[in-house]
């Protein structure tokens, strides 16, 4: 497919991967859940955090230290916050964070795209460029039959199933996380992550040199300890 290809490939999953592997951010976004209540039974996006924590090898010790630091006075400085921006040539970035303080953080916001040929943008400039989805993967197993899994899952709010070897990815509206998320249980999946996503509703394709400049701005935003994720137009 091609150099180029396998340069943003390579990126990609290179940002994925610092993005993900990281523990204090983890712990961050399971504690932010379990503001919302400490039972994971009861709570999809604390299930899910916990999930991904597991992916990524987090100790049960600090997956429970996350959920009591919920209930701690510290939490409730704790806010979800979005950013939202242009990087250079015509890619867009959508960011979500979780802070203790506001003030630095869009502070540092600012910075990183002021020094890097990016431009910040108000909060909802980008709102509709990005379509917020419930994003699942979870393992093919030799019984599953897709076709049929599929229609069943129709009902609790599906759009699109992508499959890719044995992995299979699932999409819906980010209100239909929840009903979908326990769907899954009760069918016995292992769901291997789940998140709530922003999906560009159009791409651009970026040479190699032109990805190396998006790079330089996404990997100083990915760095700052209070970024949780970052979305961006590019293919």
């Amino acid at each position: 497919m091609g150099r180029a290809f396998e340069y943003r490939k390579a990126a990609k999953e290179k940002r994925w991967d610092k993005m993900s592997k990281v523990f204090p951010r983890l712990s961050k976004a399971i504690t932010v859940a379990a503001k919302e209540g400490a039972e994971p039974d009861m709570n999809p996006k604390l299930r899910a955090a916990i999930q991904n924590a597991k992916s990524e090898n987090m100790p049960k010790d600090n997956i429970e230290a996350a959920i009591k630091r919920a209930s701690g006075k510290d939490s409730s400085q704790i806010e979800e916050i979005s950013y939202e921006g242009k990087g250079p040539h015509g890619s867009l970035i959508f960011i979500e964070t979780a802070t203790d303080n506001n003030t630095r953080t869009v502070a540092n916001i600012r910075n990183y795209f002021n020094k890097n040929g990016g431009q910040p943008l108000d909060n909802g400039s980008l709102e509709f460029m990005f379509s917020r989805k419930a994003v699942f993967e979870f393992t093919k197993s030799s019984e599953m039959d897709i076709e049929e899994l599929e229609l069943e899952l129709i009902d609790f709010g599906l759009e699109e199933l992508e499959v890719d070897g044995d992995n299979v990815t699932i999409y819906a509206n980010y209100t239909n996380f929840g009903t979908l998320s326990s769907a899954l249980n009760e069918m016995n999946i292992d769901v291997t992550k789940s998140t709530l996503k922003r999906v560009p509703n159009s791409s651009i394709t970026l040479s190699e040199e032109q990805m190396n400049d998006a790079d330089k701005l996404i990997d100083k935003i990915e760095d700052d300890e209070d970024v949780l994720a970052v979305y961006t137009n590019i293919e």
